[in-house]
Parts: structure tokens; C-alpha cells; sequence
């Protein structure tokens, strides 16, 4: 496996470890694996197994698309994040968060209509 993936795949796993408020040794006991390995994967030192990053996955909300694919455009990237937070829930926890974001869209868009209708106005 050429060396720059390895790099991509561990600075991916470290700011998305970083952006859940995790320490290494956190996220090494959460996905049951040794600290060293973690530092290592984040490092890009080590190839690491299949079942590893899916543990890793998994405990981070990220799509394996966003580590294998680097050029992704970031869009994409966003939305398989959110989708595999999501995916990571429980029922109620994914109940909620469609109720919430129900909420937060409805708003976003009254919000983009009374501007526009400001626009249109002036």
C-alpha cells in the first residue's frame, strides 16, 4: 500500500478522533486496541487490519468512502459523516435527531424566504 494513503487514512482517523473530543487512549479503549497501535495508525506507521479500521470507524462516525478516497469533494465527505453518525445511533437517538433537524431545516428555510423576499423588495 503505497505510503500516502497510510498518511491519509491517519490524519482522517486523528482530526475526526480530535473533533469528538476522544484522546488516543480513549479511542484505543473504545475500539479495544492497544494506544501504540492507535498512535501508529494516526501516524500513518502501520498498515492497519480491516477489522481495526472498522472498529474505528465505526466508534467515529466516518465512511470507509472518506479514507480510501482522498479527492472526495468535501460535500460528499460531509454528508457520508453524517449519514454513518447517524447510522451509529440507537432508534430513539435517530428519532430525535430527525425531529431536531426537521426543526432546524424548517427554520434555515423561512429564514432564506424572508430573504429573498427582503431582496426582491429593495
Amino acid at each position: 500500500m503505497r505510503k500516502n494513503i497510510l498518511q491519509h487514512i491517519g490524519a482522517i482517523v486523528s482530526g475526526r478522533r480530535s473533533e469528538a473530543h476522544l484522546t488516543q487512549q480513549q479511542l484505543a479503549q473504545k475500539t479495544g486496541r492497544g494506544l501504540r497501535h492507535i498512535q501508529n495508525i494516526e501516524k500513518g506507521r502501520v498498515n492497519a487490519s480491516i477489522e481495526v479500521l472498522a472498529d474505528v470507524i465505526y466508534r467515529l462516525g466516518l465512511s470507509a468512502d472518506v479514507l480510501f478516497y482522498p479527492d472526495m469533494p468535501l460535500l460528499e465527505q460531509q454528508t457520508k459523516q453524517l449519514l454513518c453518525k447517524f447510522a451509529a445511533c440507537t432508534e430513539d437517538e435517530r428519532a430525535f435527531l430527525m425531529k431536531t433537524l426537521d426543526c432546524m431545516a424548517e427554520q434555515m428555510l423561512s429564514r432564506h424566504e424572508r430573504e429573498t423576499e427582503d431582496n426582491t423588495t429593495e
